[in-house]
């Protein structure tokens, strides 16, 4: 299974005994929406409610860290799925948040994981059947997994201040990068460089193709070649980066989970302002 898969695919193969289709929808705290109210109200036919909102590691001090392990293991026992399942992920979020529950089953060796491309409003515009209310799910048991993606620490991100080993792309707006007065955000990451994430799509919601991703890396300096690490406000969007990057053929960039929650918290921690150098 491809990792990006397209509407017309996922009707066709809707219905097949290995494939779960998982709402991946969660929304922003100002967005006034609820995510679980709204697949209640209407999501792919079959579909199953992942609540990646609570996928979360609780007990780190990272804010909304990556779930554990065994926290992975037990939510996909609990959602039916074995290992060897097809997985297709997909929202109708603002911050793609598909993304990131496509980097939560890439960190823990889950590799028949896509993203339907377009998600729930490319379903919804193609005028395809919808289903209302909450599933019943066979529970199984999944295995708890080794962490195989790379993820890194404030600390690591503080020392690469100075060794710039890895390239840092931040995936928030440019006010916010630049702490522009009124923009809730004190700057950035030193040495960062910005390429807000919506840019990775088309004007229909759709993914751009390889080269064109490439392209829009490429603009902002970056070398493909050499180390990456992904930033953002939260965690969430910085896996929209990962995931355009793995379309771009670019596995092996890493995510700096705490983000901006976490180092823009810190005091003690550099922030730079204006744009990217």
């Amino acid at each position: 299974m491809d990792r990006l898969v397209s509407t017309e695919w996922l009707a066709s193969e809707l219905g097949a005994a290995d494939l779960v289709v998982l709402d991946a929808g969660m929304h922003l705290p100002d967005a006034g929406r609820d995510a679980k109210a709204e697949f209640l109200a209407g999501h792919i036919p079959g579909a199953r409610f992942l609540d990646l909102e609570s996928f979360v590691d609780t007990g780190s001090s990272v804010p909304k860290a990556l779930p554990t392990a065994k926290l992975f293991a037990e939510r996909l026992g609990a959602l039916g799925i074995a290992s060897d399942t097809r997985v297709v992920l997909y929202d109708d979020s603002q911050v793609k948040s598909s993304a990131r529950a496509w980097f939560v089953f890439a960190h823990f060796g889950f590799t028949e994981a896509a993203i339907l491309d377009g998600g729930l409003a490319k379903w919804r515009a193609e005028g395809r059947a919808l289903e209302t209310g909450m599933p019943d799910v066979a529970p199984t048991t999944f295995p708890v997994p080794d962490p195989q993606r790379i993820v890194r620490s404030r600390d690591e991100m503080l020392a690469n201040c100075a060794s710039c080993a890895d390239q840092v792309v931040d995936a928030r707006d440019a006010a916010r990068f630049a702490g522009a007065e009124g923009s809730g955000s004190e700057g950035h990451i030193p040495g960062a460089a910005n390429l807000h994430f919506p840019r990775l799509f088309e004007a229909d919601g759709t993914w751009k193709s390889p080269e064109a991703i490439r392209a829009e890396f490429a603009t902002e300096g970056i070398d493909l070649a050499r180390p990456v690490t992904t930033s953002c406000n939260s965690g969430v969007t910085a896996c929209v980066l990962l995931f355009g990057l793995g379309l771009a053929g670019k596995d092996d960039a890493a995510l700096y989970d705490g983000s901006w929650l976490e180092w823009g918290a810190d005091p003690t921690m550099p922030k730079e302002q204006g744009s990217a150098r």
